[in-house]
């Protein structure tokens, strides 16, 4: 199928199923059509693709303005499938556990430069959750998608990408014995943040314990990280976040047992960039991405520590 050209991370995703010997499997879940255009959402299984093993999922692009959380989700995609043609203990990682992604959860937002999907509505402000005291308009609202931070009406199902992407997680997260998801974002802040759930409400989750476990184990493994680490709510508050919305269904079902599900956000501190080359703010992508080519460079290395560990501790959780 075509797609447009201003999607060429998606020409790089397809080719990691055609370099990896068969250790990839890439389906296509949905196809969105907005003006004659077709943009395509992928699913990326590392591994087994059934059964409760371990699960490391990365995903990227729910914001369209935000390009480089799919272009870090797909560069250590391609670090994996690299190591793979020589690295016999990676094979054998990934005979009893897998990384799931999504790479591009947004691509219509992303070719037409929007935070927002197609039909407008901002996609992490669209599940049914609503926030205990939002702070703000940003938080999230439903009067128009001519606006920003759009929910959509009150009572309409998800939007596709978000139905999409939670079919995923019902599938490889929800099944797994103990599973990370991490979703990367951009805009906020002068330093690389890790933030953990409630988005909202300030009140503690219920697997609070077993996501500060994880993360001082991270601290002692990388103790010289860059990452401000806290939960989401210590920033701000919002309506409809996806991942609230994920792990509370997952927490409360009945089916559940003793899997844990632990979301996580990266969201990396773009105004350092701007501070940096004051000038990419008068670029609509400016606000969001790098532009100096060995700015971006850097940020492609920059959490390498971070994503192999999530994915080596999953293996290990016990």
């Amino acid at each position: 199928m075509t797609y447009p050209k201003s999607l060429q991370e998606l020409g790089a995703l397809l080719e990691l199923e055609k370099s990896s010997d068969g250790l990839v499997s890439i389906e296509r879940l949905l196809i969105l059509h907005h003006h004659g255009e077709s943009y395509p959402v992928y699913g990326i299984v590392i591994g087994p693709k059934e059964g409760d093993v371990p699960t490391f999922g990365i995903y990227g692009g729910v914001h369209g303005l935000e390009r480089i959380g799919s272009q870090i989700t797909i560069s250590y995609l391609q670090s994996i499938v690299a190591q793979m043609h020589w690295d016999k203990d990676l094979k054998e990682f990934f005979k009893t556990s897998r990384i799931v992604s999504i790479p591009m959860i947004n691509p219509g937002g992303v070719a037409k430069l929007s935070r927002s999907n197609l039909r407008g509505v901002d996609l992490m402000r669209n599940a049914p959750v609503d926030a205990v005291n939002p702070i703000s308009f940003f938080s999230g609202h439903r009067f128009s998608n001519w606006l920003p931070y759009y929910r959509g009406k009150e009572g309409e199902p998800m939007e596709l990408e978000n139905q999409t992407l939670e079919a995923f997680i019902y599938k490889y997260h929800f099944t797994s014995s103990y599973s990370v998801a991490l979703d990367i974002h951009s805009g906020f802040g002068f330093r690389d943040q890790i933030w953990y759930p409630y988005a909202k409400s300030t009140e503690n989750f219920p697997q609070e314990k077993e996501v500060l476990s994880m993360l001082k184990l991270f601290k002692e493994t990388v103790p010289h990280h860059v990452y401000k680490i806290e939960p989401q709510s210590k920033n701000y508050v919002v309506n409809g976040d996806v991942w609230d919305y994920f792990f509370d269904k997952h927490y409360q079902s009945s089916e559940r047992g003793n899997r844990i599900f632990l979301p996580l956000t990266l969201e990396l501190g773009s105004w350092t960039w701007i501070k940096k080359n004051p000038f990419q703010i008068f670029g609509k992508t400016g606000l969001f991405n790098p532009i100096k080519k060995h700015r971006f460079s850097r940020t492609m290395r920059r959490h390498l520590l971070l994503l192999d560990f999530l994915r080596r501790v999953v293996k290990n959780y016990n």
